[in-house]
């Protein structure tokens, strides 16, 4: 019986020794170190890393990916509030009209009515100044100068004492006696033009952008004294 627990005793151990060696294997299929290196494909390119380079390419793998960027607004194109185009005659703001509608700006065009004075004359002329006794100073003082042609003016009016020097059709013309007189001394000499006040057609964009109010600026400059400014 001793024999028999002898010689089994060292079967066992022999066997323990040979899988322990590798020779019977192991029981999952794997294979010792040395002979699983052997067995990785591509082994040249296989790098060893150091203790700092390992613990670097753990933080690497373990920091949080970033967040997605978040969308550019487009950027906004500033625009003009009100810009105001007129005043017109009925003829040119027929054609000011056709040529506006082409540009499609909708209800952002809008057409009305601003009041137009129908200039048909100017009058030169010195401006009140100390009620009737400055008119009759200043009557003195154009006899002295060689002035004769004038005339004090009355009424209710806004020019009451007032002097008219005279009244022209022009502007041109207005402004030639007002150099003239001044040649002989006198000073404050005044232009107003006059007319009956009356309606013409206007236009007022709203929220143009810079493009589309050069578009405009464009077309009221092909009429003659329409210019654009701000809406009143």
């Amino acid at each position: 019986m001793l024999k028999f627990v002898f010689w089994a005793l060292l079967a066992l151990n022999a066997l323990l020794l040979a899988y322990g060696q590798g020779y019977l294997g192991t029981l999952e299929g794997g294979e010792r170190e040395p002979q699983r290196l052997k067995n990785q494909l591509a082994l040249e390119r296989m790098v060893m890393l150091s203790a700092l380079e390992a613990r670097a390419a753990a933080e690497t793998a373990a920091a949080p990916e970033a967040p997605p960027a978040e969308p550019v607004p487009a950027p906004q194109v500033e625009t003009v509030a009100c810009t105001q185009a007129g005043a017109f005659a009925a003829a040119d703001a027929r054609r000011f009209e056709t040529r506006i509608a082409r540009l499609d700006l909708g209800a952002r065009a809008v057409r009305t009515g601003v009041p137009f004075q129908e200039i048909t004359s100017h009058l030169v002329y010195l401006p009140p100044n100390g009620g009737k006794e400055g008119a009759e100073r200043r009557v003195a003082e154009l006899k002295e100068k060689g002035v004769q042609n004038f005339f004090v003016m009355q009424g209710d009016s806004p020019l009451k004492w007032a002097v008219s020097l005279g009244v022209f059709k022009t502007e041109t013309a207005a402004q030639g006696l007002v150099a003239a007189l001044g040649k002989q001394g006198v000073r404050g000499v005044r232009v107003l033009p006059r007319g009956p006040q009356g309606t013409r057609a206007a236009w007022q964009f709203r929220d143009l952008t810079p493009d589309e109010r050069a578009r405009v600026a464009g077309i009221a400059d092909d009429f003659a004294g329409v210019q654009l400014r701000p809406c009143r």
